[in-house]
Order: structure tokens, then C-alpha cells, then sequence
């Protein structure tokens, strides 16, 4: 499995601060500052543009060896136990698909609302990790 650091943004905080947190999150996602963590600390890129930045700039071919561990991840059909490790906005989605379960769990929906809610919920998160991340 896949490990790694995480950011955390805590509720209850003032309002300014999570628009410091959301500008500091378009800051980190930005291709050149991904490409440069990516280059400089050995983890993976997030997205396909930080990684094709990358390669643009030679990084890989200056350091033999270092796009194995990417090739290994996303040049592969994903098989049962890989699906998912590469799902953008991962914790939100998650918390989508509990909230829903544990509103069919204490009858407040039927299963199939709560699961076709997971699914409407999970998949707008989606489209905006995509746009976010082009």
C-alpha cells in the first residue's frame, strides 16, 4: 500500500483561515510546485501535469531509475487490490459512502436511496477533484 504524509484542515476554525487553507491548497496543486516536491523528496507526483512536467524537464533521464516506482503505479491495469488507491479527494469520498450507510443503518433511508446518494455524492466530489487537477 501506498503510505505518505497528509494534510489535515480542521472544522471549527474563522472563516479567513480556510481561505488561506484553499489558497495554500492551489499553491501545492499547482503542476511546477508538484513537479519540484515531487523531484526533490521522491514522492509520487498527484497529477498527470506535475509528472509531464517532469519528464519535460529532463528529471528523468538526469536520474536513471527515479520513474520506475510511477511506471509501477499508472502503467498498469489496476486489479482488484489496487482499485481506489489513487482516488482524488479519497477521505471525502469515504465520508460520503459512511454518512449514507449509517443513514440506511438507522432507517432514515431506504439502502438504495443511501447507496444511489453515495454515488451522486461521491462522483460531484470526483468532477471537482478533476477540474482542481487537471
Amino acid at each position: 500500500m501506498i503510505g505518505g504524509a497528509t494534510l489535515w484542515v480542521l472544522k471549527g476554525r474563522p472563516i479567513a483561515e480556510y481561505k488561506g487553507v484553499a489558497k495554500f491548497f492551489v499553491f501545492l496543486s499547482r503542476p511546477e510546485i508538484q513537479a519540484r516536491w515531487h523531484q526533490a523528496s521522491g514522492y509520487l507526483p498527484i497529477t498527470r501535469a506535475a509528472y509531464e512536467l517532469t519528464r519535460k524537464q529532463g528529471f528523468y533521464d538526469r536520474n536513471p531509475g527515479t520513474e520506475i516506482s510511477i511506471k509501477q503505479i499508472t502503467l498498469k491495469e489496476p486489479t482488484a487490490n489496487t482499485k481506489g488507491l489513487r482516488l482524488g479527494s479519497f477521505v471525502q469520498v469515504r465520508e460520503v459512502i459512511e454518512d449514507e450507510i449509517e443513514q440506511a443503518i438507522l432507517g432514515k433511508v431506504a439502502p438504495k436511496a443511501a447507496l444511489d446518494s453515495a454515488v451522486r455524492r461521491g462522483n460531484e466530489i470526483l468532477r471537482r477533484f478533476e477540474k482542481a487537477n487537471p
